[in-house]
């Protein structure tokens, strides 16, 4: 960690008389992107760095409306390490939970661009990334017990120790109210898809909100079908399922409502980052006084936004951006 201690860090939070609206955990890195669409990496000529991640970039965004947010992660001992603290502060985003992994490296990430949907991601994470070496020790459960929405994602639970601390953290939020479940599942982080599902399982029963694509409700309850998925989810004790079907929009049911929300059209540039604008847009609007409808409209147009820009991180809109193409979708619709 940093020079301070966790329990100095608490005394910080009570002291300013608040607390986070917003606290991920889990991946944290540096995206190396290409500046050249429709080519292998073989043959890209210039690369741009941003952050990435993420639980890093749901955080982010999150910021971007003005939230008060924190990440829970690690990253290496080593000046990409330097660049995300940096970068962290820069886009508003609280790093006193940014561990320091000794002798691991801070994890790089490179991709293709090959639009409007294929997107191939590189991940460079061996021998383990530091994001999942995270322990109980590197948790503030008094600040995560507290935040007002607890983000999460699958890839944490595929290793140990990582794995023990996210359910650490949901032991302490006590299932409370926006703890939240990213299905994000990446095939490459796990030894087999039965051991994601399992995982997914065990940890459904300790969230109340579920937010996947349809491959990844299959990994998660067995389903694609959007209905059926999160009818799924609902049965295994969550209060909101959210499927995004891409070009299709998005699905959001509770028990007593269901929402669908017809997909905002855009020129893609990149759709790497369009989840965690959704994401980041969906804390916000889960923490206004809106209908179910309009957190998911909201939610869908920010991940829209996201794919017309190159980068993840640094793409993330702010609410004025999403509020007047809603309005205008409002307009038009009407």
């Amino acid at each position: 960690m940093s020079e301070q201690t966790l329990e100095e860090l608490s005394e910080m939070v009570a002291a300013e008389g608040n607390r986070y609206d917003v606290i991920t955990v889990g991946r944290i890195g540096v995206d190396i992107y290409p500046l050249q669409d429709g080519v292998g990496l073989e043959d890209v000529e210039t690369f741009g760095k941003y952050l990435g991640g993420s639980a890093t970039n749901v955080a982010i965004a999150s910021a971007r409306h003005g939230l008060r947010a924190a990440v829970i992660t690690a990253t290496g001992d080593d000046p990409f390490g330097r660049f995300a603290h940096k970068e962290l502060v820069r886009l508003g985003v609280d790093d006193r939970f940014v561990a320091t992994a000794a002798g691991l490296n801070t994890p790089v990430t490179f991709c293709e661009i090959f639009p409007p949907d294929d997107f191939p991601l590189y991940f460079y994470r061996a021998p383990i990334a530091p994001d999942l070496v995270l322990t109980n020790a590197h948790l503030d459960l008094d600040a995560i017990s507290r935040a007002r929405v607890y983000w999460s994602t699958v890839t944490g639970l595929s290793v140990e120790p990582s794995r023990t601390a996210h359910h650490t953290a949901w032991q302490a939020r006590g299932r409370a109210p926006l703890t939240i479940l990213d299905l994000d599942y990446r095939p490459m982080f796990w030894p087999s898809p039965a051991a994601a599902t399992r995982e997914v399982e065990r940890a459904l029963e300790k969230v109340t909100v579920a937010v996947g694509n349809r491959e990844e409700c299959e990994i998660a309850v067995g389903e694609t079908d959007p209905h059926r998925a999160a009818d799924a989810l609902l049965e295994r004790g969550v209060e909101l399922a959210i499927v995004k079907q891409g070009p299709r929009g998005v699905l959001a049911k509770t028990r007593e409502e269901t929402v669908e929300v017809a997909p905002y059209p855009v020129d893609v540039v990149n759709g790497l980052g369009a989840g965690d604008g959704f994401g980041g847009a969906l804390c916000y609007g889960l923490l206004q006084d809106w209908s179910l409808e309009r957190v998911i409209r909201f939610a869908n147009i920010a991940g829209a936004i996201v794919a017309t820009r190159r980068e993840c991180s640094t793409a993330m809109p702010t609410t004025a951006e999403v509020e007047t193409i809603l309005a205008e979708v409002t307009r038009v619709d009407a």
